[in-house]
């Protein structure tokens, strides 16, 4: 049995990112901290959680008739959900808000991901971008991408008969009517 590993090239960047903001999180807590880090021009205080780029989860499946992609998106709002189709790149984009504003709530640890999203997907030149639908239930947006029919190849019909529709064409007369 095969084991699949999923690979991400820019994980260790994703890593840094989140240790930085863990940092910038702990340094709103306590000034001394902030200070040390050399975070002076951090909001000191606010209890909210540093907007950090972030790409939600997507998978990419292909079924006979279609393309579904498939998006993680707990807490977007569908108001906060932009999808677009230019050119053939397929563009979900949107924004999860930070749910907890409360200038008495102390945050310890904040390892979910808020702030703007963008993701963008070639899709293949033979969709139907008119039929293209989107719908999220549970957190979970799908979005089914229709293809066009393939063109079924035609059988051509070869009669027996004269070569004169090469001997015609060749010699710039009109063929003889058959």
């Amino acid at each position: 049995m095969a084991t699949m590993t999923r690979w991400d090239p820019f994980q260790d960047l994703r890593d840094a990112q989140d240790e930085m903001a863990q940092m910038t999180q702990m340094a709103q807590m306590s000034p001394r901290l902030a200070h040390a880090l050399g975070l002076h021009g951090q909001p000191q205080g606010s209890g909210r959680a540093t907007t950090t780029a972030w790409a939600p989860a997507l998978d990419i499946s292909e079924r006979k008739d279609a393309y579904l992609v498939t998006v993680e998106l707990p807490g977007v709002e569908v108001d906060d959900l932009q999808i677009t189709l230019e050119d053939g790149l397929l563009t979900i984009q949107g924004e999860r808000h930070f749910a907890h504003d409360s200038s008495e709530q102390q945050f310890h640890r904040v390892e979910r991901h808020y702030g703007a999203f963008r993701r963008s997907i070639t899709l293949p030149a033979h969709v139907m971008a008119d039929g293209i639908e989107a719908t999220v239930d549970n957190g979970v947006l799908q979005i089914m991408v229709p293809k066009m029919e393939e063109a079924t190849p035609k059988r051509i019909q070869v009669r027996p008969g004269r070569a004169t529709i090469l001997a015609a064409s060749s010699s710039g007369e009109d063929p003889p009517p058959s």
